[in-house]
């Protein structure tokens, strides 16, 4: 009996491994899931017929080496840094892998080694990147297939709190990984293409240049921009493409806030802070502020960020309690995004009886004889419940359905690789329908279109 094994069982995972169990014996394999906690894992399979789990530690090398052997496909729900340690172990005893996440520097350099092998090394197959891919795809083929130029490509993705969940100032829940949050759009300028021209943003305008979409039924977002478009180009094969943005979507006036922290550097995770397992809310924010012997915290920081006392962003900062001088964080050589991170998870987690929500939007534009002609995709999923979310179902669906297709040699193109071929997103996204993940599309004809001046 074929067998798949799943490396890590966290919060992504939910809808993963119940996919992957209830269509065991359909197509006739056992599910292994292996993570740092047995128990954890146990809990994941409840006892199914078809499932087992097993203590996994990734720096056991006897351990790594003896469980993915005796698999037939590896799924790598880790963290991306480790997975290079996965790959070498599949390409070792020749098993495919798949990963939710980028694919890694370190992944691209075996791909010559994992064609060879004749092995599927499948990333970037979760929500964002994943369905972003396969969605996009799916429009970009067809319109190349008509033989019309695509001149413009914008896609937004964003994991939020859903309508009924909605009960702070910030609009927004942590519903996945929360330090993913905080450093967003650190390490470099966001890059992009608009109307023929490089546009750049450095991360200290990042989160004060958005623009707004709708969503029907759900109102208005606001998007700020992902670091680097660009490389899309040559992914999505973009040859003549005119705008080309990727973003990430938000609640209108998320982004004014959030800029708050990051002109005041609480966001920064590049040095360690003294002595940060004492420091409390109040100390914490004064760290970043000037002295003054009579100032209060209060006065300095509405001075220093020009804020007035009856504005909504002064509650959405008293909201986080971050003036409260005896809240100890307690977090040891914390970075400032560390102690920035703990605040925040403790006002931001998501309560017993919430549900998330995962928005997607795709613009695709293209000019044919007629005009020009643009494509307006969106996506909404609304969460279950704690456990089967609706960023466990778009990142962990995905994922477990092209598992099981590489397993049936259903996809068989070999190599280090994304869901961008046909034979890969046509297939899923067929599937992901019956699980609620579905678009819907409106196109809107500009006769007379013509191109704008370049700005």
């Amino acid at each position: 009996m074929k067998q798949i094994l799943v490396i890590g069982a966290g919060r992504s995972s939910s809808s993963l491994i119940k996919y992957l169990l209830e269509n065991a014996q359909a197509n006739n394999y056992m599910l292994t899931v292996g993570d740092l906690s047995q128990e954890f894992a146990q809990k994941k399979i409840q006892n199914h017929p078809k499932g087992k789990a097993i203590l996994f530690d990734i720096d056991n090398k006897e351990l790594r080496n003896s469980c993915i052997k005796a698999a037939d496909v590896v799924i790598s729900m880790l963290p991306a840094a480790l997975h290079t340690k996965v790959a070498k172990c599949c390409l070792k005893h020749k098993k495919h892998l798949l990963t939710a996440s980028y694919i890694s520097d370190d992944l691209k350099k075996m791909d010559e080694e994992v064609k060879e092998a004749g092995l599927i090394f499948m990333n970037e197959i979760g929500l964002d990147p994943g369905i972003d891919h396969m969605s996009s795809m799916k429009i970009i083929d067809r319109i190349k297939q008509q033989e019309h130029q695509i001149v413009l490509f914008e896609s937004f993705c964003g994991g939020l709190v859903a309508p009924e969940s909605d009960t702070n100032l910030w609009n927004y829940k942590f519903t996945w990984n929360p330090r993913n949050v905080v450093v967003a759009g650190q390490g470099g300028v966001a890059k992009f293409i608009q109307e023929g021209k490089y546009k750049y943003i450095p991360y200290n305008r990042l989160f004060r240049r958005t623009e707004f979409i709708e969503f029907e039924g759900y109102g208005k977002f606001e998007v700020y921009a992902n670091r680097d478009s660009l490389k899309y180009k040559d992914i999505y094969k973009l040859d003549d493409i005119l705008t080309l943005y990727r973003g990430t979507i938000r609640r209108v006036g998320y982004s004014r806030a959030w800029d708050m922290f990051v002109q005041l550097g609480m966001t920064d995770d590049s040095y360690v802070l003294d002595d940060s397992e004492h420091l409390s809310n109040r100390d914490f924010v004064n760290l970043f502020l000037p002295f003054h012997p009579t100032d209060s915290v209060e006065i300095k920081l509405r001075h220093q960020l020009k804020i007035d006392q009856d504005d909504v962003m002064w509650e959405k900062l008293e909201e986080l309690d971050l003036f409260n001088p005896k809240k100890i964080i307690g977090v040891p050589n914390a970075t400032p995004a560390k102690l920035l991170e703990a605040i925040l998870n403790e006002k931001w987690k998501l309560d017993e009886n919430d549900k998330d929500m995962v928005v997607m939007y795709h613009k695709i534009g293209y000019k044919t004889t007629e005009g020009f002609k643009q494509i307006d995709s969106k996506l909404v999923v609304l969460g279950e419940n704690q456990t089967y979310t609706s960023m466990a179902k778009t990142v962990g669906l995905p994922v477990a359905i092209a598992a099981v297709k590489i397993l049936n040699g259903e996809i068989n193109t070999p190599g280090v690789q994304l869901p961008i071929a046909k034979e890969v997103y046509e297939p899923i996204l067929n599937e992901l329908e019956s699980y609620g993940i579905i678009f819907t599309e409106h196109e809107v004809t500009y006769e007379g279109y013509n191109e704008k001046e370049n700005v």
